[in-house]
């Protein structure tokens, strides 16, 4: 090896000034943008955000009785302790439940919640 090319290399390793900076550089945060959708991981991160807020959104009752599971699709699933208060989230607060979501993460990321137990 020539000391040019051993100096090259170096410098390019180092990531010194002058080094030739090649089309596969990336910031970490280009890196993951890309990367969490295809992994699936960014919905995984907008649900986690959803169950912190939960209590918030919902109120203290509701949030005992029930919690957000997981995000499919556009579609938030519930899980709730018992028919009844299934059957009450569904047909009383669920349009409630919806905007107060939406108002909160957008309108895009939920379109549907369904309850189950």
């Amino acid at each position: 090896m020539t000391p040019a090319l051993r100096k090259r290399i170096l410098q390019e390793w180092r990531g010194l000034p002058g080094a030739p900076r090649s089309d596969r550089d990336a910031s970490v945060t280009e890196v993951l943008g890309k990367l969490l959708p295809k992994l699936g991981l960014e919905t995984r991160i907008k649900e986690q955000d959803i169950q912190s807020a939960w209590l918030e959104i919902v109120g203290e009752f509701i949030a005992k009785h029930s919690q957000p599971e997981r995000l499919v699709a556009g579609t938030l699933m519930i899980r709730v302790i018992q028919p009844s208060v299934r059957y009450e989230l569904d047909r009383v607060w669920k349009p409630e439940i919806i905007r107060k979501l939406r108002e909160t993460f957008g309108q895009k990321l939920i379109g549907d919640i369904k309850f189950i137990l």
